[in-house]
């Protein structure tokens, strides 16, 4: 079980990063051999990158939305790229063995992702009675006290400190 903070938390962090969600819908639960393959690999994929320093991978964190859904967070676009890219890791295969699956096929199973790339200071969030979750998560938790106390006091506090740098 994971650890409940009964306190009102933000989550902290200094730069730009990438929200990346993905997931899949099986569209014909019957055909098994077409969705099976992928829900597999993801876990997979999500245990390399956690298993990677994260300088080296940029994978910051992620969170489940659920079966087949998940939002990841990643230090830039480009490190994002390159491990999608990159042959030697576990998304590369998976990713040309679905689209050859899925060559005659589309309608059984889909696949999504939405990439948003956030400026430094251009987010905010809380957390109460919660686990580390999403961001939080991903990043470092600081107290939603003071400065940091309501949302538009955390987006100038974001701003602030973006501009500090």
């Amino acid at each position: 079980m994971p650890k409940i903070h009964d306190e009102r938390l933000s989550a902290q962090i200094e730069g730009d990063f990438v929200v990346f969600l993905i997931g899949i819908r099986i569209n014909r639960p019957l055909r098994v051999h077409k969705w099976l393959p992928a829900v597999m690999a993801m876990p997979r994929m999500l245990r390399e990158l956690s298993n990677m320093p994260k300088e080296e991978s940029g994978f910051l964190g992620y969170t489940v939305l659920g079966f087949g859904n998940q939002v990841q967070y990643w230090r830039s676009y480009d490190h994002l790229e390159a491990y999608a890219n990159a042959k030697n890791a576990e998304h590369f295969p998976a990713w040309r063995g679905f689209n050859k699956r899925m060559a005659d096929s589309r309608g059984d199973v889909g696949i999504w992702h939405e990439t948003y790339l956030v400026q430094a200071g251009n987010f905010e969030c809380v957390y109460s009675g919660m686990p580390a979750y999403g961001l939080g998560k991903a990043t470092s938790l600081v107290p939603a006290t003071g400065a940091m106390s309501g949302s538009r006091k955390r987006i100038a506090a974001a701003i602030a400190a973006s501009q500090a740098d």
